[in-house]
């Protein structure tokens, strides 16, 4: 059901999901914008320049950690609002790529909780005790460098059912499975040269900033989907599969009392169906 909130605004769980979307992708971006230029430390950097972040920024960690449970919130709106969208289309075609992508979305919210609470122990360890804060930035580099498996899973999944269901573009697809494989192959490779990820670190850099626009591009997506009540149709008049979903911009043609989501428009059987 959709919750109409003046003239011509309608708030399906789409539209909410694309909303929190972009949020995710403004709150990730914005952390990073101030903990970079603070000096958060790379993966492979020394024990020294950990300690020296993390004893002198803990205000900056703790205002990140903070922001943190809300872009989690976020991304799961968005990635239960997509599946929403796409699992009427993977269930006809006898798949479950939304399914893989929202794995992906969950994975990664946890995973990043173990980044997050690593700094925070950081941020509260003294500098005395450089053997345990250098026990606990290795732990944070794991963790770190294995998110890029979850949110190489959130690209492949949500990338190739939304392709299947024809909601996103074959290049909003195709950018979504170049990052996956750069996160991946950052996620594969790193650990073997942990210390000093060199190139390696520059894929998965790459990767991430191809997740941003990615989610971005999903997002303004789902916003611009319409929905419609309509009435179920019984399994034995249908003629065929329900047609795929698409956003607005398919229907610019017709006037705004037809348009609809095509996946919701019901499908008439023919007349010797109806005898």
């Amino acid at each position: 059901m959709s919750r109409k909130l003046g003239v011509g605004s309608t708030w399906t769980f789409s539209r909410i999901a694309g909303l929190a979307g972009l949020g995710f992708a403004i709150l990730i971006a914005s952390t990073n914008a101030f903990l970079v230029p603070a000096g958060l430390p790379h993966t492979g950097a020394k024990t020294n320049d950990v300690v020296q972040f993390f004893t002198t920024q803990q205000d900056t960690v703790g205002l990140a950690s903070a922001l943190a449970p809300i872009a989690w919130v976020l991304a799961t709106l968005f990635g239960a609002g997509a599946v929403s969208v796409l699992w009427r289309t993977d269930r006809e075609h006898g798949t479950a790529w939304s399914l893989v992508g929202f794995a992906g979305v969950i994975m990664q919210n946890i995973t990043f909780t173990g980044v997050m609470a690593t700094r925070l122990a950081l941020a509260s360890t003294t500098a005395q005790d450089s053997s345990t804060i250098a026990g606990l930035w290795a732990l944070h580099n794991a963790l770190f460098i294995f998110n890029g498996t979850f949110l190489a899973l959130a690209m492949i999944g949500l990338s190739i059912s939304g392709r299947r269901a024809d909601l996103i573009r074959r290049w909003h697809s195709g950018i979504g499975l170049l990052a996956a494989a750069l996160q991946f192959g950052s996620a594969v490779l790193s650990p073997l040269v942990i210390d000093d990820p060199g190139t390696v670190s520059l894929l998965g850099l790459v990767g991430w900033l191809i997740w941003v626009v990615w989610i971005v591009a999903y997002s303004i997506t789902l916003i611009r989907l319409t929905s419609v009540p309509i009435q179920a149709i019984p399994n034995s008049r249908r003629t065929g599969p329900v047609e795929s979903f698409r956003s607005d911009h398919r229907q610019a043609d017709l006037p705004d009392g037809q348009r609809r989501h095509p996946a919701q428009q019901r499908v008439e059987p023919p007349e010797s169906a109806q005898a």
